[in-house]
């Protein structure tokens, strides 16, 4: 159905994304390949120095752990392993997810979305903002 599906993902809430996954897996079917996106938080004009070196060292801990459970999470699909790709990003999510998809020329977005509220429309305050600005199809998996 598509060929090139963005999957952004919280690896420290595992159980959001695996109510994604068989929806990625569908829309994937024949031929897709699904790109796991993780988003980390930026530190972004670090003001401190002193303490640079020591919260690089702390994003790199970040980093080793995401990838550590992105290639967990990995194991959740029952599609071939050379059909899922693994990104990690700092940034804001909404920014992140927007450029991939572009870079990528991503047919559609599926996010998982929980914890609505008023404020947010009934979706999750991150899947709110990447439907909000995405330029492809983007769909929520409640």
């Amino acid at each position: 159905m598509y060929n090139t599906i963005l999957m952004p993902v919280d690896v420290f809430e595992m159980e959001l994304s695996d109510k994604a996954i068989a929806h990625a897996e569908f829309l994937a079917q024949q031929s897709g390949i699904i790109h796991l996106l993780h988003v980390l938080p930026g530190s972004a004009n670090l003001s401190l120095h002193r303490f640079a070196a020591d919260i690089r060292r702390f994003e790199e801990h970040l980093e080793a752990e995401a990838n550590a459970r992105l290639q967990t999470l990995k194991h959740h699909f029952t599609l071939p392993e050379d059909r899922l790709r693994s990104h990690i990003r700092f940034g804001s999510v909404r920014d992140e997810v927007n450029a991939m998809a572009k870079e990528l020329s991503a047919d559609v977005v599926v996010i998982g979305s929980r914890d609505p509220s008023i404020s947010t429309h009934l979706l999750g305050s991150n899947a709110s903002s990447v439907v909000r600005h995405a330029h492809v199809p983007v769909f929520v998996v409640r």
